[in-house]
C-alpha cells in the first residue's frame, strides 16, 4: 500500500515528537485574526469584496491584521512562493494573532510549502483556516505538526458574502472554532444553498437559493480520522513529505468547484492509483460549483461510483463543506463518524483536546 508522506521524509523529524509549547485554544472576542494571501492576489483585484469582509470580522468583534501582501498583485498571483511563505511564517510566529485566515485559494499554494515555519506552528499553534486551494497548506502544516487545521471559510470568498449567508458560514464556523459544543457533535445540514455566481465588485444582493438535500451514494458507517479537502490541490503535493500518511479507514473529504468530467475523472484516478480509496472508511463528496459534464450527464458521484469500480465503499454526496454557500467547518485530523444512509455526520473529538 501506497504510504504517502512517509518516504524520505526528512522533514518529518519535526512531526516525529508532536510536543507544543502552548495550548490551542478557542477564538474569543477581542483576539486578532489576520489574513494571508497564499495564491491569487485577491485583495487587489476584489477590494469593495475585500473591505466588505473587514468589516464584518470586526462586527463580530475581533481585531484584525492584514498580511503584508494584501493589495499586491503579481499577475496570477500575490507574490512569489518565499513572498508568501513568509506572509505566512509572520503570522505563525506572533503570539498575538490567535486566527489565520486564507484570502482565498488560486492555483500554486503549494509551491510555499518548503518555505513554511512548521516549528513555529508547532511552538505555538492557532486555529488555521481556509479552503480550496489552501487544502495544501492546510494538509502540510497538519503531517508536519500534529495540529489540527480547518477547512473552512475564506475571508473574501467567504466572509466577503451577502446576508444572509455570510451569517449563516460565520455561525457554522463560530460553532467549531469559537464555542465549547459536546462531543459526538452531530454536523447540521443547511436547510439551502447556492452556486449562483454574480460579479463581486458590483454584487448588490443576496444569492438565490435552492432547498438543500444530502445523498447517499453507497450505505454504510465508519469512524475514522478526517482528512482531505480539495480535490484538484491534491495532485500538487500528493506523495510528498507535505502530504499526511493515509491510514486505514481514514474519512476522506473531497470537494472542487468549476471542473469539468474529465479533469475530475483524472483526479478521482489519481487517488485510485495512489491506494488512497483502498484505505478509505467512507468519502464525504461535497457539492462540486459550477461542475461541467462535458455532454456526458454524468455527476461527480457517477465518476467517482465507476472510478471505484466496485469498491463498497461509503459515500455520502453533496456535502456543505466545499465551494458552494453556506459552507460547514471541519477540522482536519480529528475523527468523525459517517452514516451515509442515515446522512449523518459526527465530529467524535474535540480539536482542542489534541494539542
Amino acid at each position: 500500500m501506497f504510504g504517502f508522506g512517509t518516504a524520505k521524509n526528512t522533514i518529518g523529524i519535526i512531526k516525529a515528537a508532536y510536543v507544543w509549547e502552548c495550548q490551542m485554544r478557542s477564538l474569543q472576542v477581542g483576539d486578532l485574526v489576520a489574513s494571508f494571501t497564499p495564491s491569487f492576489p485577491i485583495t487587489a483585484r476584489q477590494p469593495a469584496r475585500y473591505q466588505r469582509a473587514i468589516e464584518f470580522i470586526g462586527r463580530q468583534g475581533l481585531r484584525f491584521l492584514p498580511g503584508h501582501l494584501t493589495g499586491k498583485d503579481d499577475h496570477y498571483r500575490s507574490g512569489s512562493a518565499r513572498e508568501r511563505a513568509e506572509e505566512l511564517n509572520a503570522l505563525l510566529r506572533n503570539p498575538e494573532v490567535r486566527c489565520v485566515m486564507s484570502t482565498i485559494g488560486g492555483s500554486n499554494s503549494n509551491a510555499l510549502l518548503p518555505y513554511l515555519d512548521y516549528e513555529a506552528f508547532r511552538r505555538d499553534p492557532k486555529i488555521v483556516v481556509g479552503y480550496s486551494d489552501s487544502t495544501a497548506i492546510l494538509l502540510a502544516l497538519y503531517a508536519m505538526t500534529g495540529v489540527p487545521t480547518f477547512y473552512g471559510p475564506a475571508l473574501v470568498a467567504s466572509l466577503g458574502e451577502f446576508p444572509p449567508l455570510v451569517d449563516e458560514i460565520w455561525r457554522y464556523f463560530a460553532a467549531i472554532a469559537m464555542e465549547n459544543p459536546a462531543y459526538p457533535l452531530t454536523l447540521p445540514k443547511p436547510t439551502h444553498w447556492t452556486e449562483e455566481r454574480l460579479p463581486w465588485e458590483s454584487q448588490d444582493r443576496a444569492k438565490t437559493m435552492q432547498a438543500n438535500q444530502w445523498r447517499c451514494i453507497q450505505p454504510g458507517r465508519a469512524e475514522g480520522r478526517l482528512i482531505g479537502g480539495n480535490l484538484n490541490t491534491l495532485y500538487g503535493f500528493l506523495a510528498s513529505p507535505y502530504f499526511p500518511a493515509i491510514q486505514p479507514g481514514d474519512i476522506l473529504l473531497l470537494e472542487d468547484s468549476l471542473k469539468d468530467a474529465a479533469t475530475v475523472e483524472k483526479n478521482f484516478a489519481m487517488l485510485k492509483l495512489a491506494g488512497v480509496f483502498d484505505q478509505a472508511g467512507a468519502v464525504l463528496l461535497g457539492k462540486h460549483e459550477g461542475f461541467d459534464d462535458c455532454g456526458s450527464k454524468r455527476t461527480p458521484a457517477d465518476i467517482l461510483l465507476e472510478v471505484l469500480d466496485g469498491l463498497d465503499v461509503p459515500i455520502l454526496a453533496d456535502f456543505d463543506c466545499c465551494h458552494t454557500h453556506p459552507m460547514l467547518t471541519l477540522p482536519l485530523g480529528v475523527r468523525v463518524r459517517v452514516d451515509t444512509q442515515a446522512l449523518r455526520v459526527e465530529l467524535l473529538e474535540d480539536w482542542r483536546e489534541l494539542v
